[in-house]
């Protein structure tokens, strides 16, 4: 819970920033990581968003819409979307940028250069320990195939309730 506190704290010394330029913070996630490389698969830009894959899905729908995107086809597997941010979503991108900077600076001042960087440096390491405990599971939050609960998986008898009448 703290550090979900934490989270929602930071964020919302963005979250105006960000309406102002009418973005979301998923949106800008998933600009910032498109601006940093030339091209991402979707699967890929979900594992760099931590977003998952229906979210990510209408966040594309929107951010295509706004022409701040290209989707194209993977021309090795045409199953497959590539998606690149446009010049209209890199101009939005550099105009946003100072602004989150300014915020970014904000916070670092009043919370100290040296504590931010101990608190990053701990955070790395709790996601380390983190992930060594509860590996990365893909299924992780996906339903289980119909008519397999996990009762059944585990083989756990089902107590049937007696009805009243």
């Amino acid at each position: 819970m703290s550090l979900l506190r934490a989270r929602e704290a930071v964020m919302r010394c963005f979250r105006p920033s960000l309406r102002q330029f009418e973005i979301t913070e998923q949106q800008w996630r998933v600009l910032r990581a498109l601006n940093s490389v030339p091209s991402l698969e979707v699967t890929d830009l979900a594992r760099a968003t931590f977003l998952l894959a229906p979210s990510l899905s209408r966040i594309l729908v929107d951010l295509e819409a706004r022409h701040l995107i290209t989707r194209g086809a993977d021309q090795r597997d045409l199953r497959r979307s590539i998606i690149t941010i446009s010049p209209a979503g890199a101009s939005l991108i550099e105009t946003v940028t100072p602004v989150s900077e300014a915020i970014y600076r904000d916070i670092t001042s009043r919370f100290g250069d040296e504590k931010l960087a101990i608190l990053q440096t701990l955070l790395r390491e709790l996601e380390d320990v983190a992930s060594a405990v509860a590996p990365h599971d893909e299924s992780a939050g996906k339903p289980p195939p119909p008519g397999e609960t996990a009762r059944k998986k585990r083989r756990i008898p089902l107590k049937r309730k007696r009805s009243a009448t």
